[in-house]
């Protein structure tokens, strides 16, 4: 005899809801066999289920609830109305079963005595051919695994009857276990029909399917989870701890609840990796809350050990093993059918033409290859072991002057980074630097130009145009190395940010990139928060939310590494000081505000020497000024090139590319009116070329536009390239042979600013203080004081260079009344300051009549005073070694100390999640193949594909038309239409199987571009 059924539905309010509603209560009169009742639960006001004659006729009762009730409590609520001896249906209001669907669970749950449930196919309510649910298992570690869901039903999988659990909408429970089986109000909704199946499972009873019995269903519906990307993350990460709790066995009971922060920084991570960094927050507060509900714990646990009658060793059959689990997350299909372009750096003369720069780089730098340390310029060594430069690149005490305490300069830590790379003598990374920057911009601008182009050749004429740049031979030339290291990292930049709306691993490259361009040149500050405003707001226009959200993360990085320094500036008043250039402030030539320096500027040279030109000699006879004038016309085709972008049929990013270099010239014209930096008293202007470097980018780019799409003739274009090319070489010539022209600024060293005897006692940089006296040529004196054997380029800081008044202890009357007459103990004043060595040293450059003549007295005062010993004259100056033995530099204050653990410790996590973001994963490389890598090209341009042998040799093949211009993404498709059932579960556990699984984020449960599947490509 049929079972007695008695039906309970959830509904929510609202005028969709209510139409749903009435759509399920029509498909319940309309079943072959009736429910012999049907209770309404209304979360949320029923006065309009109460008015309804089809709801009244229909239910037995309606049951008003609050209306952020959860599913689980709102059964619990009408379980008192159920009869004795009926079992019990659980339905919401979207849930409309198909006319046979309740005569099939129940003849399911005759035929099967075992059966404590019976569960239907769910079926998508717009597409009744999709499934969306047929049986839900899980892993070893607890992770709910859905076993067939958003696959097309052809019936493949309607001969299995036995499964773990099931989607709870639809379950049947049997009369006699219903009142052992009540939905889990600690699961939140989430995996509810998966707990009632183990349960069910341990109490000696199973879970059967029944395929035939079709019941169709919103994917998102009440009883699912919810469509907040963020929450249904929550909700499901919580329910899986809370199951782990539940179902441990009691030893390990306690170390689950421990382990649970530490899983928690472990899945963050693999988060971050697997490009969900929404998924971070959510992980946190479902361990904390999970942690902390040991009521809960305590009630499902009571639960299952009241019913449970079998063993756990009856679930292990059931349960999904990692393998599976990977075959399952992996779509099985490579991107390469689907791949819009690809790469082609080998085949495509990118490799050539950076191996050729090498050579070149070698040629022009060959005194280099033979010196240990660059001096000259700007340059100064680094320090000489890798904690010491990590210690300059934290919060904490300075490595010049007397106490002085307070943030680093986030210049510090690129100097860091590139000295960790050669960690036996870390200041020999910059003669590599120098050496290697030719064939690293050639590479850099090859890459950054496969964002305008698939032309093989103007891709290489787009590496050689950025290496052979003005403003970056005059930063190789007289030793500017936060100026070098700028034009190196801005078409990486450029590269990623472009596409950084695409994907969390091109925002999380960008952001790292961001922060490191900002970090050698804060010039650029303004020009790269207004592009990035302007990004921003053009990704809104076009609605696309999750892009948005990627590139609201790009200054995060940046942000994290500045803002100590900008705090500090504000509680002394210099916000304009954040604009000074980082590093050793070096006078050297730079173009002046007046008309001769912006023209310059405006020709792309930084100097008024226009990168060596007034200084080129050709056969022993020097170029007439009124002839190197003429050389920024060399630049003039770039430049007419670019600006013809602006009409080219891709003229949006012409125009946008364009803009880019305004922005560019603006910063370069703004930063030589700009003075907040000193060198011993004389202001120094901003250094100009980074924000020429950034226009040089934005007008490579637009004459790529040009070149690429304007100029369609091949021969034509091949003419106009060489022609450009072979203008910037000439242009380059006084450059490139301006070191064996001895007309550059670079030395060989010096190892150290200060004397060798003082280099010696401070081996493994020991924190020895050496007072630096030296005489000016107006008559004063400046002070300064070194800590360790030289004073080293990661040590500088904007705190001193750029500061009005004394920072840190003043030391200014002690060093005159040392040179002075007056009779006091001065080896025991400077020995208590933790100074050991005096050096009178002497000014760069021609000293005239006062500065010598200050020199002489000064020697003579201090080889009078008592306890001052003359180590002998060196060619740094003249160094006295004090007697008395000199007290230990003084440490941090316990306040100060947990500031700085604070301060690396947040700077840390961000760029650490920064660096994860950007780790590629094989998903996102196959979803980056998928895509084109061009951006902005215009919808009616056709798809050129290239022939690498050569590019002019003949007319390029063409495909069929194809919109490329950067279609929207699927997630962003998702985002108007949500379907859950395809989105990624973002709870993946990162133990074992998980974490083997988490480059893959493909198949059913992933709507990030990274999994985009091959299918969904075409």
């Amino acid at each position: 005899m049929p079972a007695r059924v008695h039906a309970i539905i959830v509904a929510r309010p609202g005028p969709t809801a209510r139409a749903q509603l009435l759509r399920t209560l029509d498909a319940l009169r309309s079943q072959s066999t009736p429910a012999a009742a049907i209770t309404l639960v209304v979360c949320g006001d029923a006065a309009t289920a109460r008015e309804s004659e089809t709801v009244a006729s229909t239910v037995e009762g309606i049951i008003e609830a609050r209306g952020h009730t959860s599913f689980a409590e709102a059964v619990e609520l009408a379980r008192p109305r159920v009869t004795e001896g009926s079992a019990v249906w659980l339905l919401a209001h979207d849930t409309a079963p198909h006319p046979l669907a309740l005569e099939r669970l129940t003849g399911t749950l005759e035929r099967s005595p075992s059966a404590a449930i019976v569960a239907p196919k769910l079926v998508h309510t717009d597409n009744e051919r999709e499934i969306v649910s047929l049986g839900v298992s899980m892993t070893a570690l607890g992770r709910s695994v859905e076993l067939a869901a958003g696959e097309l039903d052809q019936g493949q999988h309607d001969r299995g009857d036995d499964a773990l659990g099931a989607d709870i909408r639809g379950l049947l429970i049997r009369s006699e276990v219903r009142d052992a089986l009540r939905p889990d109000r600690a699961l939140a909704g989430a995996d509810e029909g998966l707990d009632l199946g183990v349960r069910a499972r341990l109490g000696g009873g199973r879970v059967v399917l029944a395929p035939t019995a079709r019941i169709s269903v919103q994917p998102d519906g009440p009883a699912a989870l919810p469509r907040s990307r963020s929450r249904r993350a929550y909700v499901t990460r919580l329910a899986q701890l809370h199951r782990r709790l539940a179902y441990a066995p009691v030893p390990a009971l306690p170390l689950h609840w421990l382990a649970l922060l530490p899983l928690a920084l472990w899945r963050s991570i693999t988060h971050l990796i697997g490009k969900r960094p929404e998924a971070v927050f959510p992980e946190w507060g479902a361990a904390l809350t999970a942690m902390a509900r040991f009521g809960a714990v305590a009630r499902s646990r009571r639960r299952i050990r009241s019913f449970r009658t079998s063993s756990w060793a009856t679930i292990a059959p059931l349960r999904v093993t990692g393998a599976q689990l990977r075959r399952r997350l992996d779509d099985g299909n490579g991107s390469e059918s689907g791949a819009v372009s690809e790469l082609h750096f080998f085949s495509g003369g990118g490799a050539w033409s950076v191996l050729a720069a090498l050579a070149v780089s070698i040629g022009v730098f060959t005194p280099l290859l033979a010196w240990p340390v660059l001096g000259g310029g700007a340059l100064l060594p680094l320090r000489q072991t890798i904690g010491a430069l990590w210690r300059d690149a934290s919060w904490g005490l300075r490595g010049l002057g007397i106490d002085v305490v307070g943030p680093a300069d986030p210049f510090a830590a690129v100097l860091a980074v590139l000295g960790s790379l050669w960690p036996g003598a870390p200041s020999f990374a910059l003669v590599l630097l120098w050496v290697l920057a030719l064939p690293l911009a050639v590479l850099g601008g090859w890459f950054a130009a496969t964002r305008v182009t698939d032309r093989a050749g103007l891709r290489i004429f787009a590496g050689v145009a950025w290496a052979l740049a003005p403003t970056f031979l005059t930063a190789l030339s007289d030793g500017r190395p936060a100026a070098v290291l700028v034009h190196l990292l801005l078409p990486w930049l450029f590269h990623a940010a472009v596409v950084a709306h695409r994907s969390w691993g091109a925002a999380g490259a960008a952001s790292v990139l961001f922060a490191a361009v900002l970090a050698c040149a804060p010039s650029l500050a303004p020009a790269l928060v207004l592009l990035w405003m302007i990004a921003l707001g053009f990704v809104l226009s076009t609605a696309r939310i999750r892009g948005a959200l990627r590139l609201l993360w790009l200054p995060a990085p940046a942000a994290a590494l500045f803002v100590p320094l900008v705090i500090w500036h504000l509680q002394h008043g210099s916000l304009w000081a954040l604009l000074g250039d980082p590093g050793l402030i070096w006078g050297g030539p730079h173009a002046s505000a007046d008309a001769a320096g912006r023209l310059a500027l405006a020709t792309g040279f930084p100097t008024t020497d226009l990168a060596g030109w007034m200084k080129f000699v050709v056969f022993d006879v020097p170029i007439a000024a009124p002839i190197a004038v003429w050389a920024p016309l060399l630049c003039a085709p770039l430049a007419l090139l670019a600006l013809v972008s602006a009409i080219s049929p891709r003229w949006r990013a012409g125009i946008t590319l364009l803009v880019v270099t305004l922005t560019g010239l603006a910063t370069a014209f703004l930063a030589v009116g700009i003075q907040v930096s000193f060198v011993q008293g004389t202001p120094v202007p901003i250094w100009p070329g980074a924000g020429l470097s950034l226009g040089w980018i934005g007008l490579v780019g637009a004459a790529l536009v040009t070149l690429d799409t304007a100029i369609t003739m091949p021969r034509l274009r091949l003419l106009a390239t060489s022609v450009t090319g072979l203008a910037l070489l000439i242009c380059a010539l006084p450059a490139l042979t301006a070191v064996h022209a001895d007309r550059s600024e670079l030395t060989n060293g010096p190892a150290s600013t200060l004397p060798a005897y003082v280099a010696a006692q401070a081996g493994d940089d020991r924190e020895v203080g050496t007072l630096v006296l030296t005489p000016q040529n107006d008559g004063g004196l400046a002070v300064e004081v070194a800590w360790g054997g030289s004073e080293t380029l990661g040590a500088q800081t904007t705190m001193l260079s750029t500061a009005t008044e004394i920072q840190g202890a003043d030391i200014t009357a002690l060093s005159v009344d040392l040179l002075s007459a007056r009779d006091f103990d001065a080896p025991a004043e400077l020995a208590e300051l933790g100074i050991s060595y005096v050096l009178l040293a002497q000014i760069p450059g021609d000293e005239d009549d006062k500065a010598r003549a200050f020199r002489t007295t000064a020697v003579t005062s201090l080889d009078q005073r008592a306890g001052f010993v003359q180590a002998g004259s060196t060619d740094r100056g003249v160094l006295w070694r004090l007697e008395a033995d000199a007290t230990a530099r003084e440490g941090l204050t316990g306040a100060q100390t947990a500031t700085a653990r604070l301060v690396i410790t947040l700077q840390l996590i961000v760029v650490f999640a920064a660096l994860l973001l950007s780790i590629p994963t094989r998903a996102s490389r196959r979803a980056a193949r998928g895509q084109s890598r061009i951006v902005g090209r215009a919808p009616d341009e056709r798809l050129v594909l290239p022939r690498y042998a050569e590019d002019a040799a003949s007319a390029p093949s063409v495909a069929a038309p194809v919109d490329v211009s950067d279609p929207p993404t699927r997630e962003e498709t998702l985002e108007q239409e949500p379907n859950p059932e395809t989105e990624d579960s973002e709870t993946e556990d990162s133990e074992t199987e998980d974490s083997a699984a988490a480059g893959s984020e493909s198949g059913p449960e992933s709507p990030d571009p990274e999994s985009t599947t091959t299918e969904e490509k075409r």
